[in-house]
């Protein structure tokens, strides 16, 4: 029998303390392509439908592709981009329904639309209703997932990223479309079990580079070898989403066909969560100020590569504003030269650089206009035009390699030996050609300052003599308790730090 298999993709990781929405017109700067052209564009890449394809090609399956819609994070998504993107998978649902033996969807799990708080459980409800409750419908998730009740109710497989930064999102659709196919030739019988934790995230988000929290990952695989056992995936949840739902959760997806592996499921998932709770004080980052960052930069021996600053507050990839000009004002007033600094998302300073040429000497307010009370005011600066490019690169490192993308209108300003990277559109630092595409080489400056929590340490760390860490005080602050959560169910780590399970 051939299988017909539906797949999509819809992701987006929203921060529901940044104004404004996330619109169509975020998904179309990043990945907005339908039916083919989504093949096309994303299906020999890293990413989760490349995933799915592998195994479709592998086993003959038929696909018809709704729709790939990735947006980077930001505010809540606005219901007219929710339901156009949505509308786009149910509509091919019904098209399909009567020939369908099977759905493959790429989500992330913390998809917060600005009329409910859980997009991928409203998107799965939607599709259980025109396709019955017993169609097999496998979902990835990324590692950052939120996972409500209601998506385990609606799914039977659920797989997510086990690396951060993240560099398994083809070998995750593979694994999911492997575990579908079983499902739908019906030599499983597939079901998923939820434990949650009341913590806004794991003690690093999943850091899969800090030992601790990668034995957490390692176990998931090998319990992953257990009869019965098909996936076991640990969520490290997203603080910057205040949602009814928010908290790490431990998925374990079994087969019910074999004996006692719904009981071996719950106890997996219960010690898992266990040993998370556990180490909630267990943080692998220290946190340095923006002067004391600086400080280390003036004094930095660049023998064995540059200094690598990670503006972990300021992470466009958590939904930060990218604006924030705390760590830079520190850099300047340290005197610090031979340095990049980037991304600065700044759509005005963007425009009125490109009103000027290569060359140019311009004077201009830069960054902090979005919400000064996180990470800063602008700044008036002084510097000269190194680069104005349209903001195109493809990416060639672990993340990124092969994927296309923009930062729309872009400048290089050099302001007192800084070089800064001043973009249209967000993105949090996930590889070099964001940095050589403009003109900068980064092995060729003594100091990296970069706009990521985490995912930058994949293309940045193997040329770094040194990572460190600094909290700006911009939106996706490690004090969570500046952040006015209000939905949020209480008592919740850190918020509550005595509480008691």
């Amino acid at each position: 029998m051939t299988f017909h298999v539906l797949t999509a993709e819809f992701i987006h990781e929203s921060n529901t303390f940044k104004k404004g929405k996330t619109g169509l017109h975020a998904f179309a700067v990043d990945t907005l392509h339908e039916g083919e052209a989504g093949i096309s564009r994303r299906g020999d890449v890293n990413a989760e439908l490349a995933g799915f394809l592998d195994v479709a090609k592998a086993e003959g399956w038929q696909i018809t592709h709704a729709i790939s819609a990735h947006a980077t994070p930001g505010a809540c998504v606005a219901r007219e981009a929710y339901d156009h993107i949505a509308g786009r998978i149910c509509a091919a649902a019904e098209a399909h329904k009567a020939t369908l033996t099977g759905v493959a969807l790429g989500l992330h799990g913390s998809m917060v639309p600005e009329f409910c708080d859980d997009g991928e459980g409203e998107l799965l409800r939607r599709l259980r209703a025109i396709l019955g409750p017993d169609l097999p419908i496998a979902v990835t998730l990324d590692l950052h997932a939120m996972v409500s009740p209601e998506m385990v109710r609606d799914a039977q497989i659920y797989v997510s990223y086990k690396t951060y930064p993240h560099v398994d999102m083809r070998l995750t659709g593979q694994h999911a479309a492997r575990l579908l196919g079983a499902a739908m030739a019906g030599s499983v019988r597939p079901a998923t079990l939820r434990t949650h934790l009341p913590m806004l995230d794991e003690a690093n988000g999943g850091r899969t580079d800090v030992p601790e929290t990668a034995a957490l990952y390692d176990d998931a695989k090998r319990h992953e070898q257990e009869p019965g056992i098909l996936a076991v995936s640990i969520n490290a949840g997203f603080a910057e989403a205040d949602t009814k739902i928010l908290g790490p959760t431990v998925l374990v997806t079994h087969d019910t066909a074999v004996p006692g592996a719904a009981a071996r499921a719950a106890e997996i998932a219960q010690a898992l969560a266990a040993r998370i709770w556990a180490g909630r004080h267990n943080t692998a980052n220290e946190f340095l100020s923006v002067e004391d960052a600086a400080a280390i930069a003036k004094g930095f021996d660049t023998a064995n590569g540059p200094l690598v600053i990670s503006d972990y507050a300021d992470n466009p990839g958590a939904g930060a504003y990218g604006d924030a000009t705390a760590l830079l004002k520190a850099l300047l007033d340290a005197g610090i030269t031979n340095a990049a600094f980037s991304p600065m998302i700044d759509p005005e300073a963007a425009a009125e650089l490109h009103r000027h040429a290569v060359g140019d000497t311009v004077t201009l307010a830069v960054g902090g206009k979005a919400d000064p009370s996180f990470g800063g005011a602008p700044l008036m600066l002084t510097g000269q035009i190194m680069c104005l490019s349209d903001g195109a690169f493809t990416g060639d490192g672990p993340i990124m390699g092969g994927v296309s993308h923009t930062f729309g209108p872009t400048a290089v300003l050099r302001v007192q030996g800084i070089d800064i990277l001043i973009v249209t559109e967000g993105e949090q630092m996930l590889d070099r050609q964001q940095l050589i595409a403009f003109g900068i080489e980064p092995t060729q400056h003594a100091v990296l300052a970069l706009k990521s929590m985490q995912h930058f340490r994949a293309a940045f760390e193997p040329i770094a003599g040194r990572v460190i860490v600094c909290d700006s005080g911009a939106l996706a602050t490690p004090q969570a308790h500046r952040r006015p959560y209000k939905r949020a169910i209480r008592p919740i780590f850190p918020l509550d730090r005595d509480m008691v399970l």
